[in-house]
């Protein structure tokens, strides 16, 4: 029973062995096929390149032995030709023409093949004396008017193309005007890892290729027909003409291919794409390696059959895997189950942990509004605390031009009743400098004294300095400081508010009098220049400085180093913040001479801004 079913599986098999065969076979031609016309197409691109290349190398010189052949120069030359300074004249234009047009060689042949003057006439190897009769392009250009040749130099050993074109003078062909240009620079530009790129002549004797091992070797028998006509011409001189042990044929397809031993430069077979160029006689050829394109459609067909055996497996691992769906279904199910379960509980912790999150970012935010108000009072409380210390001075301020004024009222009407109304008027002109000067003070106390407006606005730095000059002018007086300003030439402007500016100049320079007001020196220098976006206010005193150990220390509330009951320890605290609020910095340092040095830096307004402002 077991038998008959062995022998169908056998021959199942067998067929199928067979199917697979047939379709590899042909999916391997189609696959060639296809990458032979890729080839092929490649070949055909490097071809018409290679041809331009040729084709505009030659163009560029097709009609100047023409237009040579016409010149004085070489006319005189065939009419005098045993002239020495005709030859020597001819000989230099030469010379000077085959260097301008880049071409190799320029000479001028009699109409018996002598050449009588050559650009290379001051050269070992001077062409001037020979006989080329012999050469195509010569009698060529005699006979029918234009001579073109492709020869290996007789003299020189270095390959060329001719170019020949007749001299005619006076009704007479005289002789022959020949340019020969240089092959090399367009073997250079056909540079390859791979194809071979080659030119054969009408023998099919390759004399240009991007391999030059190839040089001068013949496809094909070389039969003793094929040498006489090559050496009839001379055209390889004295160079040996081997034979290439490649043989041609063509495939299935119409592909034209090389087949040969190969070596570690010369693949074993070659894809060949020709075209001929008739008006030089040549065959261009590009050969291109076939290994990769035979590869290619063997890996293409190894890939199909590793394809199908993928598919076979999958196959079979998806048939396996259908026993065990419907458990894993299952236990997906319950695995899917719980997690509902724990996401639901997870997500009323979040929900719990939102409402606790949201509780505190009130809390915190209720905190810090308390917090910038405390500070605000603080601020204020400084400042009236500042006004306190200034009062008794300020008394004295208002009672000594009160005093003046009313000497000044006095001695007025004295004048005014004795008919001295000049004097008269000078004394109330007295009067009313002394009341402008205790209304300057009076508004720079209210504006010093009031809540200042937290809007940040321009601020012209000269105003705030002059008014906090003005507050601080009666302790500078009674402690005899000199405060030197310079604010630079042009004036300065910042981003701030000018009441809490205000105030941060007036607590900086009163430290800065406490800390000279018992020393020999009591200067105070205040100075300010803008640096890019930024305006650098610098103060500096010539008191005994700050300690080192406590410089980390100067910006904390309700620190000070003077004396008990002389401060608060606020001031440079309130000027650190306010001047934070600004967008700018203040820090502190010893100077190297001596004394402390506070620098403030502030958003500088820029002019366009300041006249907008304004």
């Amino acid at each position: 029973m077991q038998r008959p079913s062995v022998v169908k599986l056998s021959v199942l098999m067998i067929f199928c062995l067979a199917v697979v065969a047939g379709l590899s076979w042909v999916a391997h031609y189609q696959t060639r096929a296809k990458a032979f016309h890729e080839l092929h197409d490649r070949g055909q691109n490097t071809l018409s390149l290679a041809e331009s290349s040729l084709r505009g190398q030659l163009a560029r010189f097709e009609r100047l032995p023409e237009l040579l052949a016409d010149q004085r120069a070489i006319r005189s030359l065939l009419l005098s030709p045993t002239n020495p300074d005709v030859v020597l004249a001819a000989n230099m234009y030469l010379r000077d023409t085959a260097e301008l047009l880049g071409a190799s060689d320029v000479y001028v042949m009699y109409r018996d093949g002598v050449t009588l003057a050559a650009s290379n006439f001051d050269q070992p190897h001077s062409f001037v004396g020979g006989n080329f009769a012999f050469r195509p392009y010569f009698f060529d250009a005699m006979r029918h008017g234009e001579g073109r040749f492709y020869a290996l130099g007789t003299t020189s050993d270095k390959r060329g193309y001719y170019f020949g074109a007749p001299i005619d003078v006076a009704g007479q062909r005289r002789g022959v005007l020949v340019i020969k240009i240089d092959v090399d620079e367009i073997e250079q530009a056909w540079a390859s890892d791979d194809l071979r790129i080659l030119v054969t002549d009408p023998e099919n004797i390759i004399f240009l290729s991007n391999r030059p091992d190839w040089l001068f070797h013949a496809f094909g028998e070389l039969t003793p027909e094929r040498l006489a006509r090559t050496q009839e011409t001379r055209r390889y001189a004295n160079a040996t003409i081997g034979e290439i042990e490649y043989r041609a044929r063509t495939d299935r397809h119409g592909f034209r291919l090389l087949t040969g031993p190969g070596s570690e430069v010369d693949a074993s077979e070659y894809l060949v794409v020709a075209r001929g160029m008739p008006q030089a006689d040549w065959v261009v050829q590009v050969l291109l390696p076939t290994r990769a394109a035979r590869v290619q459609a063997a890996a293409s067909v190894a890939i199909g059959l590793s394809l199908a055996g993928i598919v076979a497996l999958l196959g079979l691992i998806v048939w396996q895997r259908r026993r065990q769906l419907a458990m894993r279904l299952a236990m997906e199910q319950a695995a899917k189950d719980d997690l509902e379960r724990r996401v639901a509980q997870r997500t009323w912790e979040l929900r719990d942990a939102n409402i606790a999150l949201e509780d505190e970012v009130a809390e915190r935010r209720a905190t810090e509004e308390q917090l910038r108000k405390t500070q605000s009072e603080l601020v204020q409380a400084g400042k009236l605390a500042a006004l306190g210390q200034m009062s008794a001075a300020l008394s004295h301020e208002f009672n000594q031009p009160l005093g003046a004024a009313r000497n000044y009222a006095e001695n007025a009407q004295l004048l005014l009743d004795r008919d001295r109304r000049d004097e008269a008027r000078s004394n109330i002109d007295r009067i009313v400098g002394m009341i402008d000067r205790m209304t300057r003070i009076s508004r720079h106390l209210r504006n010093f004294a009031r809540k200042p407006n937290q809007q940040l606005r321009i601020v012209p730095l000269a105003e705030a300095v002059v008014a906090a000059q003005e507050l601080l002018g009666w302790r500078l007086a009674k402690a005899g400081v000199t405060l030197e300003v310079d604010l630079g030439d042009l004036p300065l402007h910042v981003t701030g508010g000018p009441v809490r500016l205000q105030q941060v100049l007036v607590n900086l320079l009163s430290n800065a009098i406490d800390a000279v007001e018992g020393g020999a020196d009591k200067r105070l220098h205040l100075c300010a220049q803008q640096s890019g976006d930024l305006v650098q206010i610098t103060l500096r005193d010539h008191g005994p400085g700050v300690p080192d150990g406590l410089q980390a220390r100067i910006f904390d509330p309700f620190f000070s180093t003077k004396e008990v009951g002389k401060g608060l320890g606020l001031g440079l605290s309130i000027s650190y913040n306010i001047v934070r609020d600004f967008g700018g910095r203040l820090s502190m340092r010893n100077h190297p001479e001596g004394g402390a040095e506070f620098l403030l830096e502030l958003q500088a307004a820029t002019y366009p801004a300041v006249e907008a402002a304004q």
